[in-house]
């Protein structure tokens, strides 16, 4: 909050710095008992066969902590979450990542992490549909598939034993995100949840919000299951779309002017919450969308110093009203 760079005038600098005051004092009398800073006590209660975690030492009898974070406690296992840290993959991760090299078998991504993510041609779903051997016809094919610079999201598989991360794209959800923006916030800003795909369907538009800290706003793309399909129905139907390939790709090219704004007003309410500082959620996004659009603001006002302040004033009242109502 203290690093924010904002060319703010005198009346939006008080008003900017109450609006954090609040949120402060807010967020510590939430976590006052939670909240612990390098050689902090860690109380334990006196429990026995304590599980020392992540983050935490013992010292002199005592546990404490060698990180600034918040303590987290499973079963007897104590350990200390760190308030920013850089990403950690976990297998089930809803990623987005961007292709940097096609090597034999395999696309190598760029996901925001200290090494390279690898997807394998048999770890996805052909273009077809139909479940089969990869030949070598396919990998010659690989380029038409996912090519370099290209946007992917996926899912982690596993980890190899010298660190690899492997990851699949075997549903019809993941695979090649197109006519959109790649926003790339901190990872810890977006919360792992049940849910990473959300459909704005009153904006027509798609939000993917990645656990890497890549978030995806592009158009609206229907997703359909093709195995429930009939094969040879599909491979007839193939056949077709293989002769209008080109007319399609135009057809679908293009973007309503209303969807781009909508894809854009989205990005920047992305992007202020991520200068703020606060938590990526839909429900967010979709009230300073809808903020801006009440105060008639344009899209590129969104990203003034005065829109800051009053997402910075909104947000520290919402964060109040239950304290209120207690």
């Amino acid at each position: 909050m203290r690093g924010l760079q904002l060319s703010l005038d005198k009346g939006q600098k008080l008003r900017f710095e109450r609006a954090f005051e609040v949120l402060e004092s807010l967020s510590s009398k939430a976590n006052s008992d939670a909240s612990v800073i390098v050689a902090d006590d860690i109380s334990v209660n006196n429990e026995d066969a304590i599980l020392k975690g992540h983050g935490t030492a013992e010292m002199n009898d005592r546990l404490v902590a060698t990180l600034c974070g918040v303590v987290e406690r499973v079963n007897k296992l104590v350990y200390v979450r760190p308030l920013r840290a850089r990403y950690k993959p976990e297998i089930g991760d809803i990623i987005i990542g961007r292709v940097i090299e096609v090597a034999p078998k395999r696309w190598k991504l760029e996901i925001n992490f200290s090494q390279d993510a690898v997807l394998m041609l048999s770890s996805m779903n052909l273009p077809d549909g139909i479940q089969r051997r990869r030949t070598a016809v396919d990998e010659l094919n690989m380029r038409s598939i996912f090519e370099e610079n290209g946007v992917i999201c996926a899912e982690v598989r596993g980890f190899q034993h010298d660190g690899c991360l492997h990851l699949q794209a075997r549903s019809q959800k993941y695979g090649k995100l197109k006519r959109g923006q790649l926003l790339t916030i901190p990872p810890y800003l977006v919360k792992k949840r049940k849910q990473h795909f959300h459909h704005l369907d009153q904006y027509g538009i798609d939000l993917i919000l990645g656990c890497n800290g890549f978030v995806w706003v592009g158009e609206h793309v229907d997703v359909r299951d093709d195995m429930v399909e009939d094969l040879s129905d599909k491979s007839e139907k193939q056949k077709v779309k293989s002769w209008n390939t080109l007319g399609d790709e135009e057809v679908e090219a293009y973007t309503p002017p209303d969807t781009r704004q909508n894809i854009c007003r989205s990005a920047n309410a992305v992007r202020v919450l991520s200068t703020l500082g606060f938590t990526i959620t839909v429900e967010i996004i979709t009230e300073i969308v809808e903020l801006s659009k009440s105060m008639d603001l344009e899209v590129h006002e969104m990203l003034g110093a005065e829109f800051y302040v009053i997402v910075a004033e909104n947000e520290a009242e919402r964060r109040s009203l239950p304290t209120k109502r207690r």
